[in-house]
């Protein structure tokens, strides 16, 4: 999975697409299957959104490398443990450690993550962003599920519908992205 570096500003990764909503006190996150290699599928069906935590209370998705992102989780589950389960805080300091750690510094991924309180995207330039209007998407067919989400939100409130509507209009549109969507809901 590659990613666009120009300007060292929020990246765009390719091979995925992952998509946050949160409507009331319910979140759900779900994230396509797609792994490509150049313009080869080399897997259709990989999981890229899973729980994390102790308890699995918070749900995280991911863009970019694999090997990348799952070190992330494993980062971000000991800040769970050390914060006593606060994704706010633990993702804070996830991201303070992302940006300055010589090793976690080259790590290529994005994420999406959240629990009953939150909706976070987490990035490597040390960024904790809560999206606007309790939306947000990322990965290569990212902008198009986000459009499709926050036209759909004008009429759906179930965030598990808007989620798997977006999911479906970037796997028409994105040709990194596909129609076996994994969908946790917080």
């Amino acid at each position: 999975m590659s990613s666009d570096r120009a300007g060292h500003g929020l990246q765009q990764w390719h091979s995925t697409t992952i998509i946050g909503v949160r409507r009331g006190d319910v979140t759900v996150i779900a994230g396509d299957g797609q792994v490509s290699m150049g313009n080869t599928v080399m897997k259709p069906n990989a999981k890229k959104v899973r729980r994390i935590g102790k308890d699995g209370h918070v749900v995280a998705g991911f863009a970019g490398a694999t090997a990348d992102a799952f070190t992330l989780f494993e980062r971000l589950e000991k800040k769970l443990e050390q914060y006593s389960g606060q994704l706010l805080r633990a993702a804070v300091e996830l991201t303070k450690d992302w940006r300055t750690d010589k090793y976690l510094r080259n790590l290529e991924a994005l994420m999406i993550v959240a629990d009953k309180e939150n909706l976070l995207v987490l990035t490597g330039n040390g960024d904790v962003l809560e999206p606007e209007g309790g939306v947000t998407a990322i990965g290569s067919g990212g902008n198009y599920a986000l459009a499709a989400a926050r036209a759909i939100s004008e009429y759906e409130t179930d965030p598990e519908k808007i989620a798997r509507k977006a999911m479906a209009v970037a796997a028409e549109l994105c040709v990194f992205t596909n129609g076996n969507v994994t969908v946790e809901t917080v």
